[in-house]
């Protein structure tokens, strides 16, 4: 247990301090191009995902991520207590890496976002930033587990630029994600509604997988 949980306390804390810390440089080296910013920003997480699930995944699972630790559970693969400290590890290991990221580029180190993200375009990007997160973690473990690293990089690089809300797919870095008011924020009082679509999408998702990767006795039988 206590070795889970240092594992998705200290994923989830370079996976954010990545997200927040390649967002402020990106920033500042973009002179302003938002897109190049938001390339830097795409980079790096895609880079950082693959090490840290390459690395942690057989020790925990590598969730980094309650949406990602609520589908497992509902799929009967570990009990409440273990979620939920899943889910803890993510939320403290995460913070504190946004606040380590404010720390090395000397911001402030409590703050608080005022990035506007809202609308339903938004929260129809994150529902289906989530759900293809969730399918492509249930397909990959299902058919080729050894890829899932790559799989899940690869998928969030893409989610960056084909999402609407640039893909947070992930309610720990949400929250954590509003404790910074950077290229990488969100504005808490729009947090509550990126929330919610992405457990609908992680939802949905857990069951289109129960008949897309059913196994093919099942698929026969139907």
């Amino acid at each position: 247990m206590k070795r889970e949980f240092a594992a998705e306390a200290v994923g989830s804390f370079f996976l954010f301090t990545t997200v927040v810390g390649s967002g402020i440089m990106a920033e500042n080296l973009s002179g302003g191009n938002v897109a190049i910013a938001l390339l830097g920003n795409t980079l790096a997480t895609g880079a950082i995902l693959f090490v840290l699930i390459t690395m942690l995944g057989a020790i925990s699972g590598a969730h980094f991520n309650p949406a990602v630790t609520l589908v497992i559970r509902l799929r009967g693969e570990m009990g409440t207590g273990q979620a939920l400290r899943h889910v803890a590890a993510q939320l403290l290991g995460g913070i504190a890496g946004v606040w380590v990221a404010h720390i090395m580029f000397a911001r402030p180190i409590l703050e608080l976002s005022t990035k506007v993200r809202t609308g339903p375009g938004q929260w129809t990007g994150e529902f289906i930033a989530t759900f293809g997160l969730i399918l492509t973690i249930l397909g990959t473990l299902r058919h080729h587990r050894p890829a899932v690293p790559a799989s899940v990089a690869l998928y969030i690089a893409a989610a960056y630029w084909f999402t609407s809300s640039t893909s947070f797919a992930n309610p720990a870095i949400t929250i954590a994600r509003s404790l910074s008011d950077t290229f990488a924020g969100i504005s808490p009082g729009d947090v509550p509604a990126f929330i919610a679509a992405q457990l609908a999408g992680a939802w949905a998702a857990h069951h289109v997988a129960n008949t897309l990767f059913a196994p093919s006795e099942v698929l026969r039988d139907a």
